[in-house]
């Protein structure tokens, strides 16, 4: 995550208010699949603003959010100091700062496409109990209604980076290697977004890939929600998508 640590430094503000959160399923599955429950312990590793560390704060867990980005790390402060099981951590996917054999569960939320994966997979065996699970979670965005592939489109058109660092690079098999010698599990839950005209330029922008101040993607993006709009908002949909093993 070295290299990427400050790449969202200035999309913090748009992340917060216009990031997807994750389904109350995500939970269900973990509970119903290995027994999880407000007993584990949790280390979100790349926690950025706090979105999913914030799922399983609600569920009464203890949560060591590790996040190199200062101000990204600062927001998750200022955003769930009140939950008593917060623990707010300066570390890395590879250099977590963690106390060895600390987490039942061990999560990345939007994050593990940062990560190196061999140096991570060595900081996760040293972090984990006996028993303890891995959890790889991404909003992936559908492109399916005329919207979402126009939408799709103007990200391709106007963000050079777009296709570099898009999550989707890493594949089902490098994510069932990382999880070798265990069988991985995959789990997909439907997730949405409705969003005026201002919240769809905000989703936009809070992605690191976009570029600021381009004033020809922004009218595109004008004239995109005119066409699509209904009663004044669009709809984005998202493939929730759950990685998950033992260790």
């Amino acid at each position: 995550m070295t290299n990427n640590t400050t790449r969202f430094s200035d999309r913090v503000e748009d992340y917060v208010k216009y990031r997807p959160h994750y389904p109350q399923a995500v939970l269900t599955f973990l509970q119903d699949t290995y027994g999880f429950d407000p007993t584990w312990v949790v280390a979100d590793i790349g926690s950025g603003t706090g979105i999913s560390t914030e799922l399983f704060l609600r569920n009464f867990n203890e949560v060591y959010a590790v996040e190199p980005n200062q101000e990204m790390r600062a927001k998750a402060e200022e955003l769930l100091d009140g939950y008593p099981g917060f623990i707010s951590i300066d570390g890395t996917a590879e250099a977590t700062g963690l106390p060895d054999a600390c987490a039942n569960l061990i999560v990345a939320g939007q994050a593990f496409h940062w990560f190196d994966p061999v140096a991570s997979r060595v900081e996760f065996d040293r972090i984990a109990r006996p028993g303890a699970v891995v959890a790889l979670v991404w909003n992936e965005r559908l492109t399916e209604t005329s919207f979402e592939k126009e939408y799709e489109a103007l990200i391709q058109q106007y963000a050079g980076e777009y296709k570099t660092v898009n999550h989707r690079n890493i594949t089902d098999e490098q994510l069932a290697g990382f999880f070798s010698p265990a069988a991985m599990t995959l789990a997909r839950f439907d997730n949405q977004q409705l969003f005026d005209l201002e919240g769809l330029k905000g989703r936009l922008l809070s992605s690191s890939y976009v570029p600021k101040g381009n004033v020809a993607m922004m009218a595109a993006l004008e004239q995109l929600f005119a066409r699509h709009a209904v009663e004044g908002r669009v709809r984005v949909g998202y493939d929730t998508k759950l990685y998950s093993g033992l260790l």
